[in-house]
């Protein structure tokens, strides 16, 4: 098992990275908790599959659990879901002490882990993440949110978990789009801030495909101390973890405009980072040549590289202006200057994000 510690003083806590390690979920959490109850959050989906072995550790560690269950879907991470949340915890009479777990995705997540910050003010929070995605990125950080019509993770805050257990074995049951959608990620660490890294993802893309748990478990940790570095530097994105919006901006726009569950978070973020490296090497930030490597390694991960092509610029760029990271309304894009070096630019051109957009195949 690997142990990543994010250290951010009162608010650290321990990453566990491992295979078949659900079974000491309960131990763990009651190391952060002194509650007779938890909420375990999850989907039907995820609940059968892994609601038995984790309710039972949570038993085995003293706590009573009651759970909270959710829709499957991007859809689903919204206010009504959030105050359904609330009014089971404040129905089984949960206390401060009392902690909520999550057990899923990113979705799941964000969702359980916004109810753990405004419920009473603020409870433990544990993420057991049970997809690539939600392993090498959104579990670990501690921003939640749920999406506003207006745009995705508008309603949220900083709250960190005192705990995330990120248990390998829980990919092998994962459709291969999910797999994919993870990659996208692990390929943005690797532009971002770390060469080595993107190298050897460009290396073994295809046993991370092939589910090769140590090469997941050895991504996974990489993954998790990048964004440790950056979240202790920045808890609150005021500079540094910024950084970690790369391909962010745009992505979230094709979410929003495509309709949650058209593309996944994972597909959209690919396509929105392949058309940074574009508009980077057309501001002439980025070599051509590192462009078209970040743009292959996209495309042999299986990920789209290209924005839909039914979607209109104009709404693209209205979106993007609304984006919770956008200044004043002006565009603001993470854009790569190498293979492992970024900068957050303000005020992009929108000719030339225009012209950059729908270039790519």
């Amino acid at each position: 098992m690997i142990t990543v510690r994010v250290d951010l003083g009162s608010r650290s806590y321990n990453i566990y990275i491992g295979s078949g390690i659900l079974g000491g979920l309960g131990s763990w959490v009651r190391e952060i908790s002194s509650g007779d109850k938890a909420l375990l959050v999850s989907n039907r989906k995820v609940f059968d599959l892994y609601g038995e072995i984790v309710s039972k550790s949570l038993a085995s560690g003293g706590f009573e659990v009651i759970c909270g269950e959710m829709g499957d879907g991007e859809e689903y991470k919204n206010l009504d879901m959030l105050e359904k949340l609330c009014d089971t915890a404040f129905n089984h009479k949960m206390d401060r002490r009392c902690p909520v777990v999550a057990l899923g995705g990113g979705v799941v997540g964000d969702t359980a882990g916004l109810a753990a910050a405004v419920y009473l003010r603020g409870v433990p929070f544990v993420q057991v993440p049970t997809t690539l995605l939600a392993q090498v990125d959104s579990s670990v950080g501690g921003k939640v949110a749920v999406n506003h019509p207006g745009g995705k993770n508008i309603i949220g805050a900083f709250y960190q978990p005192g705990l995330v257990v990120a248990d390998m074995a829980t990919l092998q049951t994962l459709p291969l789009r999910e797999i994919k959608s993870g990659l996208a990620e692990l390929i943005k660490y690797g532009v971002i801030s770390d060469a080595g890294f993107f190298n050897w993802l460009e290396e073994n893309t295809v046993k991370l495909l092939s589910l090769d748990e140590e090469a997941l478990a050895h991504a996974a940790a990489v993954a998790c101390r990048t964004k440790a570095r950056v979240v202790e530097a920045d808890e609150t994105e005021q500079g540094l973890r910024a950084i970690l919006n790369f391909g962010h901006t745009v992505g979230h726009a094709v979410e929003a405009l495509c309709g949650y569950g058209v593309y996944s978070h994972g597909e959209a973020v690919a396509a929105g980072m392949a058309a940074a490296a574009r508009l980077a090497q057309a501001l002439g930030l980025l070599p051509a040549e590192q462009a078209g490597r970040v743009v292959a390694l996209i495309r042999r991960a299986g990920l789209p590289v290209s924005l839909p092509p039914y979607l209109d610029r104009d709404d693209i760029i209205a979106a993007m202006r609304q984006d919770k990271k956008a200044r004043a309304g002006r565009l603001t894009l993470v854009l790569p200057l190498e293979i492992g070096r970024v900068k957050v630019l303000n005020d992009i051109s929108e000719a030339a994000v225009k012209e950059v957009l729908f270039s790519g195949k």
